[in-house]
């Protein structure tokens, strides 16, 4: 090639960097380093955490900052090493672990715990409206905190992933603890739940068709017990008919067909869902005074407040009582005698709800930019935004559409 050549290339070259170049716009990250904690559980009864060290790996892997209380994973098995090993801090004060942005939680924080969280930060707990009081509310109201509650925290769909994993535990284990309590060492008549050759099944009766209660049914049936399942909504008997494949009986619930049952049951297992803050009550004391000596009564729903008049809320170190002869379990948190399994399932939930968190910028960003996620926030940097909780505890109620509206 010539040296002419050359010299005309190099002006062409020239000439053409001077025309207008297209070229891609730098666009501003909106991801967010998040700072979050995981507290001891000080309830006596619990035994679940909100995060396992796996995901706490995931979550430090993805620019997260995690804290953790010594000894937090110790009732689930969960030692202080796997979660260092993941990244995690190991932190030795409880007043550090509630100066966090985020704290994730189980049980609800104490009005003590409450006290030593910053102003403006987030809490991520179970609410168990069946134990709260309006002092609760206005404490995290003070601190102008934000509050998520697990058990009305909704998927893309409309679900409910918590409550519905915790339910199928829930669920799982209601029977296998109604039938030790029918045995004769632990204080019962000493029956077998499902029967065996020229003996009859027992007889459970299941409040409630939702997945407490198809969970239930599941493994009454699977120990060859009889079962009755009461629910108002036709859709759910007809959907859980299909589910359990089975000829179940099925009925709406009206007081003579149900107190009619309820006089030969073995085991009644309480698993309604709450409505507007609050479990239907639909066993009246009276239909409990007329249930068979011995019978078992397994208020799932107690949590929420119970649909069974005579139920109180007991704990798992004294976990029944007995009430006109019938033995009643009123434990609130049942998931958490399986407290590895339930970490497990919490964590599996959590853990991309955080990511999604911290992508799109924090929590207000969250609530901004997703409906769906709206719906587990129960109070707003001092109001509180959940109209059932708002009129249940006579409480100043504040939309957080029109809050959010308003900031941005």
């Amino acid at each position: 090639m010539t040296e002419g050549k050359k010299s005309g290339f190099a002006e062409l070259a020239k000439e053409s960097s001077l025309y207008p170049q297209e070229k891609l716009m730098k666009v501003k990250s909106g991801s967010k380093s998040l700072n979050i904690s995981i507290p001891n559980e000080v309830s006596y009864q619990e035994s679940r955490i909100g995060l396992t060290p796996a995901a706490t790996g995931i979550l430090v892997n993805n620019g997260q900052e995690i804290l953790v209380e010594q000894g937090a994973g110790k009732k689930t098995f969960f030692l202080d090493n796997e979660f260092s090993e993941q990244g995690a801090k190991i932190i030795y004060s409880n007043k550090e672990a509630f100066e966090a942005n985020i704290i994730v939680k189980v049980e609800p924080p104490t009005l003590e715990e409450i006290a030593l969280m910053k102003p403006g930060s987030t809490i991520f707990s179970a609410l168990q409206l069946g134990s709260s009081s309006a002092e609760y509310f206005e404490a995290l109201n003070r601190k102008k905190i934000t509050a998520i509650g697990y058990e009305m925290l909704e998927d893309k769909v409309g679900g409910l992933p918590i409550v519905n994993a915790m339910s199928e535990l829930a669920g799982s284990m209601a029977i296998p603890i109604a039938s030790e309590l029918m045995s004769t060492v632990s204080g019962g008549k000493g029956v077998v739940l499902g029967g065996i050759t020229g003996v009859p099944p027992s007889r459970v009766i299941i409040l409630g068709a939702g997945t407490v209660g198809e969970y239930s049914a599941r493994a009454a049936l699977g120990l060859g017990a009889e079962v009755r399942i009461f629910d108002n909504e036709l859709y759910k008997l007809r959907r859980i008919k299909h589910k359990l494949g089975s000829q179940v009986f099925t009925s709406t619930i009206d007081s003579a067909t149900l107190a009619q049952s309820l006089k030969s049951a073995d085991v009644v297992i309480g698993a309604l869902r709450a409505e507007k803050g609050r479990a239907r009550c639909v066993v009246t004391e009276e239909m409990v005074a007329q249930m068979k000596s011995g019978a078992i009564i397994i208020d799932v729903s107690i949590d929420q407040g119970g649909c069974i008049e005579t139920s109180e809320c007991t704990s798992h170190d004294k976990p029944t009582f007995t009430k006109y002869d019938v033995i009643h379990y009123c434990v609130p948190n049942i998931a958490s005698r399986a407290a590895r399994s339930a970490t497990t399932a919490l964590s599996n939930i959590l853990t991309p709800v955080l990511l999604k968190i911290a992508e799109v910028g924090g929590i207000d960003d969250m609530m901004y930019q997703y409906g769906w996620f709206n719906k587990g926030v129960y109070a707003y940097k001092g109001s509180t935004t959940n109209l059932g909780i708002a009129r249940r505890f006579n409480l100043p109620f504040k939309d957080l559409s029109l809050l959010l509206a308003a900031r941005f």
